[in-house]
């Protein structure tokens, strides 16, 4: 290779190098006032825009409207931006970015480019803003209580007895009202006090501490997992039922063993008992019933309906309470009906309207039978009571006996003592006004061919709902 060519190429090669090095530091010096290649900020492409021109674009898609502000009880407060004057502006924040960009390493940026969050500079008027905020109601409620003055007690509600701790938990109005600045001038929308802990326990007394001891077995008492069954409803006997079987000395406080546990009073189990079958036990209850001739009709007496046996019920109660149990309990019955709870005629009846003289048979809510009928002779004093009662027996060929008379029918469905439904071979009419001069000794008198139908039909314990 001759000496000529390599001056040549030594030349060149200079050439380039000299060529490279003015553009690198050409674009090192462009750099220098711009953001570097590949920087995006904020989602806004800025490589070689100035500060100025970046800022423009990035308040364009910038929007603040004030922040919330959540207490851990679910109450809010809004802070709107235009109540506090509040300004910002990108500017600053960019060039401290800027600044942070090395231009002469702006090579680097072809193979790693940069992409960053920035928030603005915000201002407001902070003097109208320390005025909202002495007006939010959560922080003023506690500016006005004193340390001191929080309580630690248990108190009576309707739910059962309650700890009332006012020492727990206790919201710092500064470190709320610091919280809250923060989040303006960050620009954020929201602020949850619980999570920038702004909440502290307060340090407990001997007093409070022993307080807290008795609550621990205050509500171990009322954890009462019991449920009793009454038909379709159901009846917990929870911490407002079992409040109640706690003794109280006479000055109020809580009445305890030799061993320190709490005493039950005398008799609250018997007393729950009883009123629970105060309130459900139907037997010569006075029910509410839609008749057939389209009334709401009063029916009072009668032999059908549920009894609860209260001494098991009692006994029952009082060792799941102490043993802890937790069931859904039906209750055992001296006397059941066909169906539980207040409602216990349910949709399967015999129907007697004994002022309309009509009996109807009723199955799963749909009328069966209707048919004319002669109930009692009320001339004589023989009407037929009124009362809710129920089919007890069938019979086939029985002989109804009574002062003076003997008679035989077919068939026989007795609905309360010597009172039943049966046929009657003796009479040719039914209905109407025949039961006020010629009517029966009480029973209710039917149609042969009806009573085939209604005795193959309806079965013992059927209620039979029978008024005026």
């Amino acid at each position: 290779m001759s000496k000529r060519f390599l001056k040549h190429l030594t030349i060149i090669f200079c050439i380039l190098l000299v060529s490279l090095m003015a553009t690198y530091i050409g674009l090192a010096i462009y750099y220098h006032n711009a953001f570097a290649y590949g920087t995006w900020i904020n989602g806004v492409y800025c490589t070689g825009r100035s500060i100025s021109d970046v800022n423009k674009e990035l308040a364009k898609g910038f929007s603040y409207e004030g922040v919330t502000i959540h207490d851990k009880d679910g109450n809010t407060f809004q802070i709107a931006a235009e109540e506090i004057g509040y300004q910002f502006d990108f500017a600053k924040a960019l060039e401290i970015y800027q600044k942070q960009q090395n231009a002469w390493i702006w090579i680097d940026s072809l193979f790693h480019g940069e992409s960053t969050k920035l928030t603005p500079v915000v201002s407001y008027d902070k003097q109208a803003l320390e005025e909202i905020l002495r007006g939010i109601p959560f922080l003023a409620v506690e500016r006005k209580h004193l340390d001191a003055e929080r309580k630690v007690a248990i108190v009576r509600t309707k739910q059962g007895y309650e700890l009332l701790n006012e020492r727990k938990g206790v919201l710092s109005a500064d470190e709320a009202e610091a919280a809250i600045i923060r989040s303006i001038e960050a620009s954020e929308t929201e602020v949850f006090l619980e999570e920038e802990g702004c909440y502290h326990d307060l340090e407990l007394t001997e007093q409070m501490e022993d307080t807290l001891s008795m609550w621990e077995k205050v509500n171990a008492f009322q954890q009462c997992g019991i449920v009793y069954q009454m038909g379709e409803e159901q009846i917990p006997v929870d911490a407002s039922v079992v409040c109640d079987w706690i003794a109280l000395e006479e000055d109020g406080s809580f009445a305890l063993d030799e061993q320190g546990n709490l005493r039950m009073r005398e008799n609250a189990v018997e007393e729950f008992i009883d009123a629970l079958a105060g309130e459900y036990d139907t037997v010569g209850s006075s029910r509410q019933f839609h008749a057939t001739r389209g009334e709401i009709v009063t029916v009072e007496g009668g032999i059908y309906g549920n009894k609860l046996d209260r001494k098991e019920e009692v006994a029952y109660l009082a060792e799941a309470f102490l043993n802890g149990r937790k069931e859904v309990h039906e209750p055992v019955y001296t006397q059941k009906a066909w169906k539980q709870g207040k409602d216990d005629i349910g949709d399967t009846y015999v129907e007697v309207d004994m002022g309309e003289q009509m009996m109807y048979y009723y199955e799963d809510g749909v009328q069966k039978l209707s048919t004319p009928v002669v109930t009692g002779n009320t001339s004589r004093r023989m009407g037929t009571p009124s009362g809710v009662n129920y089919v007890y027996l069938k019979q086939r060929n029985r002989v109804l006996r009574g002062p003076g008379y003997a008679s035989p029918v077919d068939f026989w469905m007795p609905v309360k003592g010597g009172i039943g439904i049966h046929d009657a071979s003796w009479r040719s009419k039914y209905g109407g006004t025949i039961y006020q001069t010629n009517g029966s000794h009480g029973c209710i008198n039917t149609p042969r061919d009806v009573m085939v139908e209604l005795y193959d039909t309806v079965e013992v314990g059927t209620p039979v709902v029978m008024f005026y």
